[in-house]
């Protein structure tokens, strides 16, 4: 595990988030050929999408797929997939959420993801919520680990589509965007190997950390953990 601190606010965060992911992105084109990120929704994340979307990639060879999504119709701005626009260069592998069958749904996206990259992406990128929650796994709630893609809900005010811990943990390198004093707790845990929540079902290994200072007040420097 690496934790880094950046320094300043949102807006510093996503920008380095979005070099970071970059770097990953073209390391896994020069590696494989190809590049596979997984990403959630947020106020921070769109901002990391904005900035990673100016960036100069190898959009042909990058496919992004959907961490989670929630049951809402097309174009809702409660949607992950609607803040996907300035990757739409990249190749968008999308929940399909309007089906009234979505376990038939789900397993079809499981499958989906296991023909284009064995199941395994090169990025997993997810956030942090105060309640200690990460992708849509509901704190206090059994999540399914026999599954690639599981259907939730309601959670949140909505019914859910989430990649399991499985595949999560199968990423190649997960990275965990915070921003805020609200959640300082939930990733001193998660630091500290003691979270009880969703959180504490992540792979320590190969995770990497990015928070801003709210986020991380006692942290001045990159820190590498075992």
């Amino acid at each position: 595990m690496v934790v880094e601190p950046v320094a300043g606010g949102p807006d510093e965060l996503a920008s380095r988030a979005a070099i970071w992911v970059a770097d990953r992105v073209w390391s896994a084109v020069g590696a494989r050929g190809v590049a596979h990120l997984a990403v959630s929704g947020g106020t921070t994340p769109a901002v990391m999408f904005e900035r990673l979307g100016s960036l100069f990639l190898p959009w042909d060879r990058l496919h992004i797929w959907q961490v989670d999504e929630r049951v809402a119709p097309d174009g809702d701005p409660d949607r992950n997939a609607a803040l996907l626009d300035p990757l739409k260069r990249a190749s968008l592998h999308l929940m399909s959420v309007n089906e009234t069958q979505r376990e038939r749904a789900a397993a079809r996206y499981g499958r989906e993801l296991r023909a284009w990259c064995g199941g395994v992406f090169d990025v997993a990128h997810l956030g942090v919520g105060d309640d200690g929650h990460t992708a849509s796994w509901p704190p206090g709630s059994p999540v399914r680990v026999d599954v690639d893609v599981d259907v939730v809900g309601p959670f949140r005010g909505h019914v859910r589509l989430t990649l399991t811990p499985p595949v999560i943990n199968a990423a190649r390198e997960r990275l965990v965007l915070a921003a805020g004093e609200t959640k300082v707790r939930v990733l001193s845990a998660l630091i500290a190997g003691t979270s009880d929540g969703p959180l504490g079902l992540l792979l320590r290994k190969g995770m990497t950390i990015l928070a801003d200072q709210a986020a991380l007040p006692g942290v001045a420097h990159t820190v590498s953990l075992e």
